[in-house]
């Protein structure tokens, strides 16, 4: 009965690291994705050894899977809470939305503006950079002022220069002033 308790604790544990090591491999954090692989190929071996020491029995082998399986929901909610990395918001509005585009900017964002042709008419299309974990906070103060937008959010996988870099490190900065 320990090595099923044993089996689901590793599992738990080895699954969500699987998850985070492939993310950060995507995301081009080798070193870190390196230190994750360790860990979890330290667990597997670990875990396989239990199943496959003595007898193996149906109870080890369905513990092990159902591990696997609730260790995957696991991993992506850890990976949903830490939101590592950047998003990409683009927000398609049918009028020029100064008093938006003055919010984001005073808040501290790099906001881009086009103009464009629609279907019927002009349309504007405002393009910016934030982290990942602040995409909530960017889209409900987007809501405030335009309910009818439009929103597409995705992830670069690289960039350089502009306007981010520099004014994040300004954000934090007053940030910590302030408290």
């Amino acid at each position: 009965m320990k090595d099923i308790i044993l089996l689901l604790i590793l599992q738990l544990v080895y699954v969500p690291i699987l998850t985070l090591r492939t993310i950060m491999l995507v995301k081009n954090m080798s070193v870190l994705a390196s230190i994750m692989g360790f860990l979890e190929a330290l667990i597997y071996v670990f875990g396989l050894s239990i199943v496959f020491s003595g007898e193996q029995s149906l109870a080890q082998m369905v513990v092990y899977a159902l591990g696997f399986g609730v260790g995957l929901l696991v991993g992506s909610k850890v990976e949903e809470k830490l939101a590592i990395g950047y998003i990409t918001l683009q927000v398609n509005t049918q009028e020029k939305n100064e008093e938006l585009i003055d919010v984001l900017r005073k808040e501290g964002y790099g906001v881009t503006v086009f103009e464009g042709l629609g279907r019927d008419s002009k349309r504007y299309k405002l393009e910016i950079l934030t982290k990942r974990n602040k995409e909530d906070k960017l889209v409900s103060l987007i809501e405030k002022y335009e309910e009818k937008a439009f929103m597409i959010s995705y992830e670069p996988r690289k960039f350089r220069g502009g306007f981010l870099l520099t004014n994040m490190k300004k954000r934090i900065k007053h940030k910590k002033e302030e408290h």
